[in-house]
């Protein structure tokens, strides 16, 4: 298989209705859009033609999205995947989303230059996934466009299309289609509830972590990107951080936003910190510890430590322990954990570098700290053994900002301004 993309991630997925009924300015949210930059601009806007839009507004809807590309689309710094009308279940709806493609890419209307692909909503099984590919094609060859240069972004909503993931890279590179250009895998979990008649107590949405694990999973085996779907809640800042990180141990880095604001969460929330952190967990909480003068203090109530000559009682929630100096180590050990900096994995990866460059295999990599407990210090200290296979986890991280940095210059001046000019200069180059 060869990708026909450049990105490697995509952290932001951001839509906008592409008409406004009874606005004097119907694309006003089009051009409001076009306008983002920095941490405000995604790295994928989709102009949303279809649940976004009313149906009676989606051909004006067609048209303001030319009109805007043409105008304002050179300078927008990301990628722009249009959302057409599709349906697996209706010819018509389908139709109508072909002739959209159509237009929006005709190349006498002046958008093609700043259009990358569209998004197909509400697909089936496989073979409905190569209908909307050959569509594509017919709008490459009827705009004397390279074939498969526009990307293919499908919207996970059904249970059939999610049993097509595990199909889609075996169809991928047959002479009978140009599924190579498929670049996006969207979770659509509001309409996936539908297709699955789920019920929950509250009326609520159910989680899906299956669903966000098949489609990263089918996305890693197609080379494709996953992104999970709306969080509806756009208040609820905590939780949007949350479920990205939630999704970011599946390998779904990427999300769906609906604002300016959740673009900024998630185009910040899967680089790495600018300091690291240690966490404590208290009886089942994980606690961030604060940092007071280079000593690492737990100021909460559900863990306490007392000292007396050379034996310590530890209390964790009802579980309560007299311990000496090394037993004491050893479960402040087992209870805390680091969140490496930007600057501590660059770090740690230079060391290894260095190591292996000079013949060695594998490096022991030392993180120490004081924790101070109800005034009570004690210093702790971890060992991790870097080989070549733990150097290339680390590197995904850091692959993700090198990405961003390549892609998005006009967030240059936001990430000097979050790690300093050193640690980015140094970042961009490490692992190459």
């Amino acid at each position: 298989m060869q990708r026909r993309h450049t990105r490697k991630f995509v952290r932001t997925f951001f839509t906008t209705p592409t008409a406004l009924e009874g606005e004097e300015d119907s694309a006003k949210m089009l051009n409001r859009a076009a306008d983002l930059r920095g941490m405000e601009a995604p790295d994928v806007w989709v102009p949303d033609n279809e649940d976004a839009t009313a149906p009676s507004m989606r051909d004006e809807g067609a048209q303001n999205i030319i009109d805007v590309l043409a105008e304002k689309g050179d300078g927008f710094p990301g990628e722009v995947h249009p959302r057409v009308v599709w349906h697996r279940d209706s010819p018509t709806t389908r139709h109508q989303g072909f002739k959209h493609m159509l237009e929006i890419a005709d190349p006498d209307n002046g958008a093609i230059d700043n259009l990358d692909g569209f998004v197909i909503p509400e697909v089936g099984g496989i073979d409905d996934w190569k209908k909307a590919d050959e569509f594509f094609t017919i709008v490459e060859h009827e705009h004397d466009l390279e074939e498969g240069s526009l990307a293919m972004s499908v919207i996970i909503e059904s249970g059939a299309a999610e049993l097509a993931m595990r199909k889609l890279r075996d169809e991928m590179g047959k002479p009978d289609n140009n599924l190579e250009r498929m670049f996006l895998l969207v979770d659509g979990e509001v309409d996936y509830t539908k297709d699955m008649r789920a019920i929950t107590p509250t009326g609520g949405l159910p989680e899906w972590p299956e669903l966000r694990h098949n489609t990263s999973r089918g996305a890693s085996a197609a080379g494709c990107i996953a992104v999970d779907g709306p969080y509806d809640d756009i208040r609820d800042v905590d939780g949007y951080n949350e479920r990205m990180t939630d999704n970011q141990a599946k390998g779904m880095l990427g999300i769906w936003s609906l604002t300016p604001g959740q673009v900024v969460e998630a185009n910040t929330n899967p680089l790495p910190p600018a300091t690291g952190s240690w966490l404590l967990d208290a009886d089942g909480r994980e606690v961030e510890l604060t940092e007071e003068d280079g000593v690492f203090v737990y100021n909460g109530d559900r863990i306490s430590l007392t000292e007396e000559g050379d034996e310590y009682t530890l209390a964790v929630g009802g579980d309560e322990q007299t311990l000496d100096e090394d037993e004491l180590v050893d479960e402040l050990l087992g209870l805390t954990s680091y969140v490496p900096s930007m600057d501590d994995i660059v770090d740690s990866m230079e060391e290894f570098e260095a190591a292996r460059d000079a013949g060695t295999g594998a490096i022991a990599i030392t993180r120490s700290a004081t924790l101070d407990i109800d005034g009570v210090e004690m210093d702790i200290a971890t060992d991790r053994m870097w080989d070549e296979a733990t150097y290339q986890a680390a590197k995904t991280p850091i692959t993700l900002f090198q990405d961003v940095y390549e892609h998005r210059p006009d967030q240059h001046d936001d990430l000097a301004e979050l790690y300093s000019e050193d640690v980015v200069e140094r970042a961009a180059s490490v692992g190459n």
